[in-house]
């Protein structure tokens, strides 16, 4: 499968489709960090700036069969303004799907907050919608939440499949065959298999099994990202239980670096303090686990500063705006599936 990626960011999809074999074709990126991230990493041509890619860049770039992209969300959260389509960066939704026109791939994936699902009523998801559908692509889309994909965090997005010409393959890939159907799971059914599914990370398993406390809470002492030694303070770990409205922590379970076990491996941070009161962020190397990219992922070479002085800022900020990988990886395999290509054990 040849894609190409708008609004790269720090390229999570990159680190989710590698396993399945597929070649990205070119990125569109316009943040400096991102970017270095992405060519120290990947390599990948990048055209910059989406609303200046033009016929002959991507005649010069070859095919693509897949476009995917998750543009600026801020005018469309319910932490922004919410300007949607009348702000410039809900414009670049619109530009997106321009590039759709242009390119003319078989799939189409798009990501964004579930405020776009309200945001003026619904007319500018409406308008996204009926753009695809206009250029052909039949359309499902789907609120997905990265804890029941193998990482410890919340993190619901809205992701828009398009399929040239046919609706059904495109829902084949956010929907279960039973939903498809008419024929929904029982919720007991519906609880196993979220509980099966959020124990699966990008490579099939997930790292999260409990054991990783201490790396992960207590991570990179040595650049002074957390409070001294004798202010250090536990984390706790919740497995996590399934319900019918949503999750909750096994409230048996409470001492501090257990090795936990429960059925999909599934674990959620509850909190960072210590007694009585202290409070301390996430070093980025905690927030890349949470996004599911491996350890130091973006501490990379910056400013003529080497890789172990890379500020957190960028960082932070880049991981906050990515992707969350397990979920990409999700949805390329189902297309995968879809095209009968073999996916990778």
């Amino acid at each position: 499968m040849r894609y190409a990626s708008v609004c790269d960011g720090i390229g999570a999809v990159h680190c989710a489709w590698k396993p399945l074999g597929w070649e990205c074709a070119w990125t569109s990126e316009i943040d400096k960090f991102p970017i270095a991230v992405v060519e120290r990493h990947w390599g990948f041509p990048n055209l910059g700036d989406m609303t200046e890619i033009n016929r002959e860049m991507l005649d010069e770039h070859g095919p693509i069969e897949l476009l995917v992209g998750g543009t600026p969300c801020q005018s469309f959260s319910v932490a922004g303004l919410r300007g949607g389509l009348d702000d410039d960066r809900g414009n670049l939704a619109l530009r997106f799907m321009q590039l759709c026109a242009e390119s003319r791939p078989t799939w189409v994936v798009w990501e964004n907050v579930p405020g776009v699902l309200s945001v003026d009523g619904g007319r500018a998801f409406g308008s996204i919608l009926g753009a695809l559908e206009e250029l052909g692509y039949g359309w499902a889309y789907r609120t997905l939440d990265a804890q029941w994909f193998g990482v410890a965090q919340r993190r619901r997005r809205v992701f828009v499949v398009g399929c040239l010409g046919d609706w059904r393959r495109a829902a084949a890939v956010l929907f279960e065959q039973q939903s498809v159907c008419g024929d929904p799971p029982t919720r007991e059914a519906t609880r196993e298999a979220a509980a099966s599914i959020a124990g699966r990370g990008a490579s099939g398993t997930s790292w999260w099994d409990g054991g990783q406390l201490s790396q992960t809470l207590d991570a990179v002492l040595s650049k002074g990202q957390m409070m001294p030694e004798k202010n250090r303070f536990p984390a706790v770990l919740e497995p996590v239980a399934h319900t019918s409205d949503g999750v909750v922590a096994d409230p048996s379970t409470t001492a501090e670096g257990k090795t936990w076990t429960n059925e999909g491996n599934m674990f959620r941070l509850r909190n960072c303090v210590q007694e009585p009161m202290a409070v301390r962020r996430l070093t980025p190397r905690e927030c890349e686990r949470l996004q599911g990219f491996p350890d130091d992922y973006t501490l990379i070479p910056w400013r003529k500063k080497l890789a172990e002085d890379c500020p957190d800022g960028p960082r932070y900020r880049a991981l906050g705006n990515s992707m969350a990988v397990p979920v990409m990886h999700w949805i390329g395999r189902r297309i995968q599936l879809l095209e009968g290509i073999p996916c990778p054990t």
